[in-house]
């Protein structure tokens, strides 16, 4: 079965930054167009960004564009963070959809596979 395995969150400053990964198994990752989300406490899950099955197309939320870089290599997707700020603060999620191929997905309901989360806490 399809198994998403985020990492990388932590404790940090403002300021400061952070690398999360997802790691993908039971599909062929290079097919999948991808994303991350985030869900801060008593708020809704949000998007943050998204990216195309070969790296090239992608996409962010605007409360962290020019902060955050979404990327991929063969086996793994990335989240750079940088100049993080307590509102970032949340449990972060990698997301595959339902189905390979040239898809670009920003919206939750068009995602099937989720991670357990990776926890990130900016302090002021």
């Amino acid at each position: 079965q399809v198994q998403l395995v985020e990492s990388g969150g932590g404790l940090v400053q403002a300021g400061g930054s952070l690398r999360l990964s997802c790691a993908a198994s039971g599909l062929t990752f290079s097919s999948y167009p991808m994303g991350w989300f985030r869900q801060a406490p008593g708020k809704e899950r949000e998007y943050v960004a998204a990216i195309n099955w070969s790296g090239i197309t992608t996409a962010y939320a605007d409360s962290v564009k020019g902060r955050f870089t979404i990327s991929r290599d063969n086996s793994k997707m990335y989240l750079q963070m940088n100049s993080l700020k307590p509102e970032d603060t949340a449990v972060y999620y990698c997301a595959a959809p339902l189905y390979s191929g040239g898809g670009f997905y920003i919206t939750e309901a068009d995602y099937k596979y989720w991670g357990q989360g990776t926890q990130v806490t900016v302090s002021s």
